[in-house]
């Protein structure tokens, strides 16, 4: 191993480590058995990484490695990673946290594993989830609960929580997540990692699906990566995205280059209030920061328009749909929605859609909370409908702060979670930065000129 690499390879990128490989300053063996290494030494008070897969995958870095000494250059070759549990892996588990589910075994790769694979990723295992992807804590009954880095005392966020734990903890530099209700940008924000919603249907959802079942799209549903940098959401999207099977036949990926090179030329709307969710007032003040440091960078912000959607009423479109799709492949189901009022919900999903675009025309980015608390103690009453959270010395519903992300969601759009800061108690502070549909290079673009700006942030085991 190269000496200007380190020995100790947890502190740099997916991209870093691709281009240490084709050096061959590494190998992608070396790679392998220090991440495995990391995950014993590390996952055992955080329960992160729930499944292993590490016989195959030391033949994936095996085969790498030849590859590597062929001269093959793939966008991954020989990088160790994991994926979040509910993507299938072929003769793994896919089980959603269902109890029910814990014998299931997929037969074929998802289409974003095939991609990452391809790629030359090295799967090393899944990453824990809540039941049914369905929580901000990521715990079940099959593999039990996953805590966070900075403090195991608090979660690591849901459904991507053992994700985003792993990549805090420096078990591994790259995760493959899933994102309806904030699943990708909540657990990074609370564990200080970047992590990338994207546009609708850009990451194709075949292989993603409750277990046993193999159909259509949520329509709001969508899987994306999580990363140490911004720079690796970028590698990874470049992977993962484009159009799959018969949409293949005829549709190319060309997603528009970002809007502007440097934060001044950004035209940016600072969105810190919903008429729904409370704001805990050091997030609020972290993005009262970020907003005047970007004004005094010469960027335009604002801090208000009257074009943005009526948040409330979207915001109940918006659980409209997520309430039909959660349940779908849970062992009970509410009742049905007629067909009526189903195409009711997808109209009026299609006029936010159109509100945002135009608000689009004249903002570049829209920066908002992820959530409105830091990462927050466990909770234990297993109805999340009767849980609260304190947020100001005030108790409010726990299910409220799905308006923060649900935004972005309803209305299809690209948003990118990033670290911007810390509590008083060392606990990770991050943003969303929310832009136009299909415009995801420069939602990840503002992430990393963010990140240029105040510096890589610091993983848990750092401190």
């Amino acid at each position: 191993m190269s000496e200007t690499l380190g020995r100790d390879t947890s502190h740099a990128s997916a991209g870093e480590l691709v281009e240490a490989l084709a050096r061959r300053d590494v190998s992608s063996v070396e790679l392998f058995e220090a991440a495995i290494a990391r995950i014993e030494d590390r996952d055992g008070s955080i329960n992160a990484v729930i499944i292993h897969d590490f016989d195959r995958a030391y033949e994936a870095a095996k085969a790498a490695d030849s590859a590597i000494a062929r001269g093959e250059r793939r966008a991954l070759l020989g990088l160790p990673m994991t994926v979040k549990e509910s993507h299938n892996v072929a003769g793994l588990a896919t089980t959603w946290g269902f109890s029910e589910a814990k014998e299931f075994r997929a037969s074929i790769d998802s289409v974003g594993v095939q991609r990452l694979k391809t790629a030359g990723a090295v799967i090393l295992g899944k990453t824990n989830i809540p039941v049914s992807l369905a929580d901000w804590q990521s715990v079940n009954p099959v593999y039990g609960r996953t805590s966070n880095p900075w403090d195991v005392t608090r979660t690591a966020g849901g459904s991507s929580g053992g994700a985003a734990a792993a990549l805090a903890a420096g078990m591994v530099p790259l995760e493959f997540g899933s994102d309806i209700g904030g699943s990708i940008r909540v657990p990074a924000a609370f564990c200080g990692v970047y992590g990338h919603k994207p546009s609708y249907n850009l990451v194709p959802q075949r292989g993603h699906a409750p277990p046993g079942l193999d159909g259509g799209d949520a329509p709001i549903a969508v899987l994306g990566p999580l990363a140490v940098t911004a720079d690796d959401l970028a590698l990874a999207l470049d992977v993962l995205a484009g159009p799959v099977g018969d949409e293949a036949t005829g549709y190319l990926l060309d997603l528009p280059s970002p809007r502007h090179a440097a934060l001044s030329d950004y035209s940016v709307l600072m969105l810190d209030h919903h008429p729904l969710a409370a704001l805990d007032k050091e997030v609020k003040q972290a993005l009262t920061d970020l907003a005047d440091h970007l004004d005094r960078q010469g960027a335009t912000v604002a801090r208000r328009s009257s074009l943005l959607p009526d948040l409330e009423s979207a915001h109940q479109v918006y659980l409209g749909i997520l309430g039909v799709a959660m349940s779908r492949g849970g062992p009970s189901r509410p009742d049905a929605l007629s067909a009526h009022a189903w195409l009711d919900l997808l109209d009026a999903q299609v006029s936010v859609r159109r509100q945002w675009a135009e608000l689009f025309k004249t903002f570049d980015v829209v920066l908002a909370p992820v959530f409105g608390t830091t990462a927050f103690e466990h909770l234990d009453e297993p109805d999340p409908t009767q849980r609260t959270l304190l947020i100001n010395g005030k108790s409010t519903a726990y299910f409220d702060q799905l308006a923060w992300s649900g935004m972005a969601t309803l209305a299809h759009l690209p948003a990118t979670s990033a670290p911007i800061g810390a509590s008083v108690a060392g606990l990770p502070i991050g943003v969303q930065i929310i832009g136009p549909y299909l415009e995801d290079r420069m939602t990840i673009e503002f992430a990393r000129l963010l990140e240029r700006e105040f510096g890589r942030p610091a993983r848990a085991w750092d401190t």
